[in-house]
């Protein structure tokens, strides 16, 4: 079988990590140059291992892998992983929401398909994320960029189906299979997908096209954080399919106690 030489360091954020034997972890890593891998860190559990209070998440690491049998082998080897540097990560109102956005990666996103883009936005929102102020708007800001990275959001400057440029002073819907329309007037008030000003649909689609599009994305998010946010839970939902996301299943319970 072909063997692959060990590879330099790689940029990675831990994701998620599960007991292996005694003394290892099996990671979800997210990596910029492969997405989404499945690690074993060996020994990374012992008291005294390098390993152990690096592989955190929330904190960019720069990791390597040792070599492989074959290129299509499902679980990697990790031979290092150091912190990359940056500001700690505060946490507190934040730590949730960030179990979140690992949640929607791992649900949403194949093993082993590249998306550098998605892990710079990524790490911008983790870094909105710690302002208490601007919270609701980098969830709303990733969660877009998710979306259209992965191939589900359709164009946001015109109707889907008519095909009509949006105007920015009428109201629209966003729905997960029809795409972008006018508001209906049929039907009861409320019984419908929320409302979204074209406006913000239009700053929206400009973000999107930037190559570093999280700040921008959450300005054009913010007139309409309460709408957006019923919105993309729909749009989230239908594509994840009937299973809901174990983090949002806390948060209700949280609210509820």
């Amino acid at each position: 079988m072909a063997r692959a030489h060990q590879r330099p360091g790689l940029a990675a954020f831990v994701l998620h990590s599960h007991d292996w034997s005694e003394s290892s972890l099996i990671l979800e890593l997210f990596t910029r140059e492969h997405g989404r891998v499945v690690a074993v860190a060996k020994g990374a559990k012992r008291p005294y291992s390098q390993l152990r209070p690096v592989l955190m998440p929330f904190q960019q690491l720069t990791v390597v892998f040792g070599v492989k049998r074959s290129e299509d082998a499902e679980v990697w080897l990790l031979r290092q992983a150091e912190w990359a540097g940056g500001a700690a990560w505060p946490g507190g109102a934040a730590l949730l929401p960030g179990f979140y956005l690992n949640e929607l990666l791992m649900r949403l996103m194949v093993r082993h398909d590249p998306h550098p883009a998605l892990f710079d936005a990524y790490a911008q929102a983790l870094q909105a994320m710690g302002d208490a102020s601007l919270l609701q708007a980098a969830l709303r800001a990733f969660e877009l960029i998710l979306l259209r990275r992965l191939g589900h959001l359709p164009d946001l400057s015109a109707q889907t189906v008519a095909g009509h440029a949006v105007l920015p002073d009428q109201t629209y819907e966003l729905h997960a299979d029809l795409g972008v329309s006018l508001v209906s007037s049929v039907g009861e008030p409320g019984g419908g997908p929320a409302a979204i000003p074209g406006q913000v649909l239009l700053d929206m689609e400009s973000a999107l096209k930037l190559s570093h599009p999280v700040p921008a994305m959450m300005a054009a998010c913010m007139p309409a954080l309460s709408e957006l946010k019923v919105v993309l839970r729909t749009l989230i939902h239908y594509h994840l399919g009937s299973q809901m996301l174990r983090t949002r299943e806390l948060m209700v319970e949280l609210q509820q106690t």
